[in-house]
């Protein structure tokens, strides 16, 4: 039986979640378009063969021919409507953040704790990224030793906004890295340290931050959202006896005028586009099996990188260390199937 899939957002990445359910889900329908822009809704609809469009998100996940959601919407509806598809029985995948504030990310792991069955299944798609896969498998596999650094960059070529600043590079970019490291390493961040160099104009400037593990390891992770030249993510991760090294995806090179050159992304979406499709697929599956995906990061996750970046504002706000401090995670969030039986 096919699973039929309402997606609620139409921007950019709604539109993408929507081509992806269209043709690179077997087994899946997009049967609901949702937007408050009904016209974007259509054109989307339109483009991907949906059944339907809406644009009341609530009442889309209340729909008895929906089985599944995405939730692509705004920050700031993830939670409210996280917490709507788990009051309906739904499974939702929702794009990150969970929510920027971590006592809000506390409030949908407590309904969904109460529900006795694990729902939400967050957006955090490098875990799926070919390369991430690697270097956690290298790391598995005991080749490299101990680990005991990870070095991370994300580059994009310039801020998506004029009022960006180096907080937002912080809470909004930086939460990819936070999750994708606990990922790989198998560990917890405890501390955060957060710098800025000076830039000769008023654009934003990097934002460079350092954080220990449990386990005694060091993190370093650059956000550069002005780096001009192109969208750039790499990652190296360094043990006691060898390293691995995310390489940037070039499936060309060209050589011309005494000189050699690769290209660069202009945004996210080509680096990670398979990562994406590799990601819904899996949550297909969960929808399928109510198996949640080993490898997918869940509430817990969202709770951590969102508490993570509160640290790191904290940290550029005061140039001081500044300590992360986790609950426990809930036996709910350790247990494969994340049900309290």
């Amino acid at each position: 039986m096919s699973i039929r899939i309402a997606i609620i957002g139409a921007g950019l990445m709604g539109a993408d979640h929507a081509r992806i359910v269209a043709k690179d889900m077997p087994g899946a329908t997009l049967q609901v378009v949702c937007d408050m822009d009904a016209a974007r809704a259509k054109s989307v609809a339109d483009a991907c063969g949906a059944k339907d469009t809406e644009s009341d998100p609530e009442g889309v996940i209340a729909r008895a021919d929906v089985d599944a959601v995405i939730v692509a919407s705004p920050d700031f509806t993830h939670a409210p409507l996280s917490r709507a598809c788990i009051a309906a029985g739904k499974r939702v995948l929702c794009e990150k953040p969970l929510s920027q504030s971590s006592a809000e990310c506390l409030e949908v792991m407590q309904a969904e704790q109460a529900a006795g069955v694990r729902h939400v299944m967050l957006g955090f798609m490098r875990r799926y990224d070919q390369s991430y896969v690697e270097m956690r498998a290298a790391l598995a596999s005991g080749d490299l030793g101990r680990a005991l650094m990870m070095h991370n960059f994300h580059r994009n070529v310039e801020t998506p906004a004029a009022n960006f600043t180096g907080a937002m590079a912080i809470t909004n970019s930086a939460p990819h890295e936070f999750d994708v490291v606990r990922h790989v390493l198998g560990t917890e961040l405890t501390s955060i340290t957060a710098h800025q160099p000076r830039r000769s104009d008023d654009r934003v400037a990097p934002v460079v931050m350092v954080l220990d593990t449990a386990d005694g390891q060091l993190v370093t992770i650059e956000i550069n959202n002005n780096a001009a030249y192109g969208y750039d993510v790499r990652a190296e991760l360094v043990g006691e006896a060898g390293s691995i090294t995310m390489n940037n995806v070039a499936y060309t090179r060209t050589d011309i005028r005494l000189a050699s050159s690769t290209r660069y992304d202009g945004d996210w979406r080509g680096r990670y586009h398979e990562a994406y499709v590799r990601q819904n697929r899996s949550f297909a599956a969960f929808v399928e099996t109510d198996v949640f995906p080993e490898i997918a990061s869940d509430c817990w996750d969202g709770y951590c990188a969102s508490l993570i970046a509160e640290a790191g504002v904290k940290a550029l706000k005061s140039g001081m260390k500044q300590p992360i401090e986790m609950i426990n995670q809930p036996l709910f969030y350790a247990t494969a199937k994340g049900t309290l039986a």
